[in-house]
């Protein structure tokens, strides 16, 4: 069993490591709709479609620094496929104190912590970025 949430994490946690410009991984909708809710929050520059050598999808991802730091000093997976974490609203841990970002996935579609909150849904909680 491969768990494509973490690979797709470790992807960028590894880039930021290495301080590359860019990374690639593997597209779906669900990494995309991560990586939209990473972008709006400011943690990436930028996340476009691509296609690799052999015409499959692929995301590239533009990394951030800030003064030659890494925009994204942790990022965590939570709920993994052998112990699923799900939350109601009013129980959503907030990551740092409510400085970092939860991502649930929810009835609605994925989704930040804060969101989650304020329209009152719960649901499983994917990652946390700080």
């Amino acid at each position: 069993m491969s768990d494509t949430i973490s690979d797709f994490l470790t992807v960028i946690r590894n880039a930021y490591a290495a301080r590359k410009e860019t990374c690639t991984g593997r597209f779906s909708k669900l990494h995309l709709n991560i990586a939209h809710i990473l972008k709006e929050e400011g943690y990436i520059r930028d996340v476009e479609e691509a296609k690799d050598e052999r015409g499959h999808k692929q995301l590239l991802i533009h990394l951030k620094y800030v003064d030659e730091a890494p925009a994204i000093v942790g990022i965590r997976r939570i709920s993994t496929p052998g112990r699923r974490l799900y939350f109601q609203a009013r129980e959503i841990p907030r990551t740092l104190g409510g400085l970092g970002l939860g991502i649930l996935t929810t009835s609605k579609g994925i989704m930040k912590d804060r969101d989650a909150r304020r329209q009152n849904i719960g649901g499983e909680l994917i990652c946390s970025v700080w």
